[in-house]
Parts: structure tokens; sequence; C-alpha cells
């Protein structure tokens, strides 16, 4: 409830989501030129998002630090805290475990199993296709489609960041993690589909949703050929 009311400020949602949009650590400093406010202000929002738990401080790269005396300054990056509330109380986690477990039951080769992965591409599929209409969108090329993709997919709670030296999106939060620790493979070949679909319906060039496992995010990767 602390952390649901601190993000309850625009200011504090601001900043919040421009650190968890950063590929790595950000500083007070970036952060308060981000958003416009001063040094200041930004630590006493960050330094209160970090005691609720949605934050975590670090010590800053050195290579960023200040000249002169003092402490090595503080760096924030997102936790991997999940936030959800609903009054009265609803699991639709619970339906969601059963329906999975359900699936998985049915074996590698079921219909219920095959149905699941198509749905989820035709989804995708619908999603950019109507992504690409309302926006007008024409053939994309690599660079321009991670951007497009990059914004649909922060809406949706996948915290993507680009990778540094490549053509690629990260996605730092997956946004089925409960589900994916009960039943991997078949979420995140359902994750793989639904971004997979997305790709085709946005009629990108060259870029693919590619299967590469990570406890600590997303296992699908966005991206384009290499460098």
């Amino acid at each position: 409830m602390a952390a649901i009311a601190l993000l309850a400020d625009e200011l504090r949602q601001h900043l919040y989501r421009f650190v968890a949009a950063q590929p790595g650590p950000v500083t007070r400093d970036q952060a308060a030129a981000a958003v416009g406010i001063s040094r200041k202000l930004a630590a006493f929002h960050l330094d209160k998002l970090t005691a609720a738990g949605l934050l975590e401080a670090t010590a800053s790269d050195p290579a960023s630090r200040r000249p002169g005396p003092g402490r090595t300054p503080k760096a924030y990056r997102p936790t991997a805290a999940e936030v959800a509330v609903s009054i009265p109380q609803r699991r639709y986690d619970a339906l969601g475990d059963l329906l999975a477990q359900a699936i998985v039951a049915d074996g590698p080769a079921s219909t219920t199993r095959h149905t699941a992965h198509q749905l989820a591409r035709d989804r995708g599929q619908a999603l950019g296709e109507r992504l690409r209409a309302e926006r007008r969108l024409g053939r994309l090329g690599p660079e321009r489609a991670l951007t497009v993709i990059s914004e649909l997919l922060a809406g949706c709670g996948y915290a993507p960041a680009r990778a540094p030296t490549q053509l690629q999106l990260v996605l730092r939060n997956c946004p089925f993690r409960q589900l994916a620790r009960r039943a991997p493979e078949l979420v995140c070949g359902l994750n793989q589909d639904f971004l997979a679909g997305l790709l085709t319906g946005l009629r990108t060039s060259r870029i693919e949703a590619v299967l590469q496992p990570d406890p600590t995010r997303c296992c699908v990767l966005v991206q384009g050929p290499a460098h």
C-alpha cells in the first residue's frame, strides 16, 4: 500500500518510469534533469521510492562522479518488486495458474496447447496491425522498428531497454512472472509467439523475437541483425 500511495504522486511516477526505462543505474543528477527538478528534490523522491522497495540504491559509476571530496554518489535501479492491488481482493493469478497447468498436463502435442500458441500469435499480430494503421506506419527498418516496439512494450509492462552496442531490446520485466515460474516452457513460448505476431503485424524488416531464457528478465529478446 505504501508503494501504491507513493506512485499516486505524478512526479514520483515520472521518476520511477524514467529509472525503470534505463538500461543501467541512474544518478540523482540524471533523474533530476530528466523530469526537470532540482537534484535535492530528486534525491528526496528517489530515496522515498527506495524505502518503499520500488528502487534500490547502488554506488554510481566512478566515471560519473563529480570532482572533489565526498562519498560516492548513489545510483538507482528498479527492484523486482511487483505491486498489485484489488479491493475487494481478486485472484486472477490463481485462475491463470490453473489454466496454465491444465494446458501443461495435456502434453506438448495437445490441441489445447497448439490453440493457445496460435491465439497468442494472432493477438500479437492484431495488435501490431492496429498500431500500424493508427500511426500510419510504412514498412519499418530495424532501427525504427525497435523504437516503435519499445514504446509499445513499455506500456505493456515489459520494461524494455535498448542494448547499448547492438540492435536489441532487452525486456527486463516479464508481465507473467508468477505464471512463468510455474510453467516456464509454456508461458515463455506463448510470450515469444505473441511478440512474433506483433512483429508480423507491424511489418518489421529483419527483426525477430528470440527465445533466450534468463531468470532475471523476460525470456524473449527482440533483435535485429548483428552489426
